[in-house]
């Protein structure tokens, strides 16, 4: 049920792709600590759990970062268009106006629809931009939600490390278990996000689990 909450929240007010992000960023992370947490086995549990809560913490502040981040990412978006907007006011002619606007959407635009096509979509829009007056670039409503949500799948990653504590009292095994559930995470994260796009879900789900375990262990490697 909170899962499902979680994630209706998020599709609410974030892009498939960013809430994929946020996931795989709490799950490596918080993987990456209990890899390294292994090296305290010998410390003995209130080590591990101490290491346990530490990897939690960390991605409390890690999702409150990345959720400052997303504000920051929609006003640079929203000023990037308002400048777009400036240089078609300012442009000389209606067919200047549309190279401003080509720059900017030819990439998106070209395998769908054919040059004359294109060049009278953005004339239009040229018109249209041209003839309204220019926005304030400001921070939304839904900029702090989207905020919220990117925090959330942060936090919400890194909760099932965490369980095995709960159930085994060997910090060892329960150290294991919990690398074994994140692991496993990653595959679920990729096979479901899979779903959002043509790629096959197996192959996207095994992908991703390959992938996170690589950059674990980079980062291990070189001391993160």
């Amino acid at each position: 049920m909170l899962r499902s909450l979680s994630m209706s929240f998020a599709q609410k007010y974030l892009e498939p792709g960013e809430s994929l992000a946020e996931v795989l960023f709490g799950l490596i992370m918080t993987l990456t600590f209990t890899l390294g947490a292994g090296l305290l086995v010998q410390d003995g549990a209130d080590a591990m759990r101490e290491m346990l809560i530490a990897t939690v913490g960390c991605n409390v502040a890690w999702g409150i970062i990345d959720g400052t981040l997303y504000i920051g990412g929609q006003i640079f978006e929203r000023g990037r268009l308002a400048r777009i907007g400036q240089q078609i006011r300012a442009a000389p002619d209606q067919q200047a106006a549309a190279v401003y606007l080509a720059r900017e959407f030819d990439e998106l635009l070209g395998a769908a629809t054919e040059a004359a096509e294109r060049d009278a979509l953005y004339r239009r829009m040229a018109d249209h931009v041209r003839a309204s007056p220019p926005k304030p670039v400001t921070v939304t409503r839904d900029d702090f939600f989207g905020a919220i949500a990117s925090f959330w799948l942060v936090f919400f990653a890194s909760l099932p490390a965490a369980l095995p504590f709960l159930v085994f009292d060997d910090a060892t095994v329960a150290l294991r278990v919990s690398n074994l559930v994140l692991i496993g995470l990653l595959f679920v994260t990729g096979y479901h996000w899979a779903g959002y796009t043509a790629l096959s879900p197996w192959r996207t789900g095994l992908a991703l689990m390959v992938t996170g375990i690589v950059l674990v262990g980079l980062a291990i490697a070189l001391g993160g």
